[in-house]
């Protein structure tokens, strides 16, 4: 693709960035079950990603610029090695689909890619992070981020949590999105009984916990298949959420902050986890 071709979408007007511009909306995702993943990152992860289990591949095409074509040659031979549609589009065009102020001349339009909460239990999940009325979508996506990174096996969002597929949790997962499985619109008491039926012992993160993090990992507790929930940025956990949990665990504070955010808290619990499941004893050591 060279820069000397003329781009393909020029107008704003264009049914094609009409469509994509109104996925900014929630309901309008929901209604055509597909979002935008913009960035080179996200591009990238979303062709590696391949193909769905109704055999469509989760790219339904790409736009980007003529300069953002020459930049990321890489992407686009990936893209059209897949046989994806790789449209060339104006900067004006690229600006008006984007969601950022700033975008990078990149965008893929996606299919949703979320998975039943059945199919992730029935994969025997051992590290799981449950998003309880989590609110923020650059929180969510950031989590999304950890728990890949941490090696998580899936991430839950419940019915009262924000759509992981808004722009800025998409932004925020850096292209975890694509990596690993997550369930959407769970209820929380759902997902807690049915990850303690299959064995997972669930921790409520919440900072008026009766145990605190380094007492589960001074007693070993932490090494078994577990699932962590995390609650809202402001008012964390309910009562009968918190009630719902095996325990409440605190994230200590030996210093003197007020407290931890979301995101920070929901990476120390998890690779807490993560490291006891892979120690002498824990239900991922090697044999």
């Amino acid at each position: 693709m060279q820069s000397t071709e003329p781009p393909l979408l020029t107008s704003l007007r264009s049914p094609r960035v009409i469509a994509a511009r109104k996925l900014a909306k929630r309901n309008q995702r929901s209604k055509e079950r597909r979002f935008l993943a913009e960035g080179p990152q996200a591009v990238r992860e979303a062709v590696a990603y391949g193909r769905l289990d109704s055999g469509e591949h989760a790219v339904v095409e790409i736009y980007l610029t003529l300069e953002a074509a020459e930049r990321h040659a890489e992407i686009v031979d990936a893209a059209l090695a897949e046989g994806l549609p790789v449209l060339t589009a104006t900067d004006e065009v690229i600006g008006e689909i984007c969601d950022t102020v700033t975008p990078q001349g990149i965008v893929a339009l996606c299919r949703f890619l979320d998975t039943p909460f059945e199919q992730v239990l029935a994969m025997e999940p051992q590290l799981v992070a449950v998003l309880a009325h989590v609110r923020d979508p650059g929180n969510a996506g950031t989590v999304l981020r950890t728990a890949d990174a941490a090696g998580a096996d899936a991430v839950i969002l419940t019915d009262a949590s924000v759509d992981p597929y808004n722009p800025k949790a998409v932004r925020a997962s850096v292209g975890s999105l694509f990596h690993l499985p997550f369930a959407v619109g769970v209820p929380v008491e759902q997902a807690v009984a049915r990850l303690r039926e299959a064995g997972v012992r669930v921790l409520a993160a919440d900072g008026a916990g009766d145990r605190d993090l380094d007492q589960e990992l001074d007693e070993g507790t932490l090494g078994a298949p577990g699932a962590w929930v995390f609650g809202n940025e402001a008012w964390g956990l309910p009562e009968e959420t918190r009630a719902l949990a095996d325990e409440v665990v605190r994230v200590p504070i030996h210093g003197h902050a007020e407290s931890l955010n979301l995101a920070t808290a929901a990476a120390v619990c998890l690779y807490a986890s993560a490291r006891a499941q892979r120690s002498p004893g824990g239900c991922r050591a090697k044999g």
